[in-house]
C-alpha cells in the first residue's frame, strides 16, 4: 500500500446537538459512528412529513449561539445535560423551558430528539482543511472562522491549494502512529448550504461565503468519510493518504 503524508490533525471537534454550537477535545475516541456523543441529539420539527425533519441553523441562525455544557458520560460517551442559551441561562436540555424557547424563535412546535448512533445529514465523519477555508476567505474578502463549516477534523496540511480534499475521494486517511492507526475511508465532497454564511459568534448571514464557494469548487468544500478503523486521535497526530495507485 503506498502512502502519503497529508499533514496534521489540527483541530477534533464533535456537535453533541445538531446545528447548535461545537465542543472541541484535544483527543477523541473515533468509534464505527464517529466521534462520542457527535450530533446523538437534535430538536425536531412538529408536523413535518417531507424531506429533512431537523430544526437546524438554515432555518433558525440563532441555534449557533446555543452551547451544550455540563456533560455526563455515564452512557459510555459524553452526552450534555445543559445548554448555555444566548442570554447565558444554563437551561436543562430536556427542559420545557428549553423547547418553548426554542419553538417562540422559530415561531413552530420543536421537539427533542435523541439517537444513539448520530443524526448526520451524510456520514459520521467531516473533514475540511485549512487552506480550502483560507482559500474561500481569501477570494471573499473574509477571514473566516474554521467554525462555519462544522467539521468534526480540521486539517493543517502541506498542500496549500484549496479544495485538494476533493482529490481524496475514494481513498483512506490515517491517523497518528497506532498499528492499525484509526481511519476513515473518504466517500464524497461536502456540498455546502447556506450554514457557512453564519457567524459562529453573532449568527449574522454573509452570502460572499457560499457564492464563492460555489463560484470555485461548485459549492463543495471539505469531505464526508466513513470510520474503518477505530481508535484514539490526537491533536497534533499526523495524518497519511493511503490506498494511492
Amino acid at each position: 500500500m503506498r502512502m502519503m503524508d497529508v499533514g496534521r490533525l489540527r483541530e477534533i471537534v464533535r456537535y453533541p446537538i445538531k446545528s447548535m454550537a461545537g465542543v472541541a477535545a484535544e483527543s477523541a475516541l473515533l468509534g464505527a459512528h464517529g466521534l462520542p456523543g457527535d450530533r446523538r441529539y437534535a430538536f425536531r420539527r412538529k408536523r413535518v412529513l417531507l424531506g429533512m425533519p431537523w430544526l437546524t441553523a438554515s432555518r433558525l441562525p440563532e441555534l449557533l449561539l446555543y452551547q451544550p455544557v455540563r456533560f455526563d458520560d455515564a452512557s459510555g460517551e459524553p452526552l450534555p445535560t445543559h445548554v448555555r442559551s444566548p442570554s447565558g441561562a444554563h437551561l436543562e436540555l430536556q427542559s420545557e423551558e428549553l423547547r418553548a424557547e426554542l419553538a417562540g424563535r422559530f415561531r413552530g412546535g420543536v421537539e427533542l430528539v435523541r439517537l444513539d448512533q448520530g443524526i448526520f445529514d451524510e456520514t459520521p465523519v467531516s473533514i475540511i482543511s485549512l487552506a480550502t477555508i483560507a482559500g474561500i476567505g481569501r477570494e471573499a474578502g473574509l477571514e473566516l472562522d474554521p467554525r462555519r463549516f462544522r467539521a468534526n477534523f480540521v486539517l493543517d496540511t502541506e498542500q496549500t491549494k484549496p479544495f485538494h480534499e476533493d482529490g481524496w475521494v475514494g481513498h483512506t486517511l490515517l491517523f497518528g502512529e497506532a498499528d492499525p492507526p484509526p481511519a476513515v475511508r473518504v466517500t464524497k465532497c461536502d456540498l455546502r448550504c447556506v450554514m457557512i454564511n453564519l457567524d459562529p459568534d453573532t449568527a449574522a448571514q454573509d452570502a460572499r461565503v457560499m457564492k464563492t464557494a460555489t463560484r470555485l469548487n461548485r459549492n463543495n468544500a471539505g469531505v464526508y468519510a466513513t470510520v474503518v478503523q477505530t481508535g484514539t486521535i490526537r491533536v497534533g497526530d499526523r495524518v497519511r493518504l493511503a490506498d494511492l495507485a
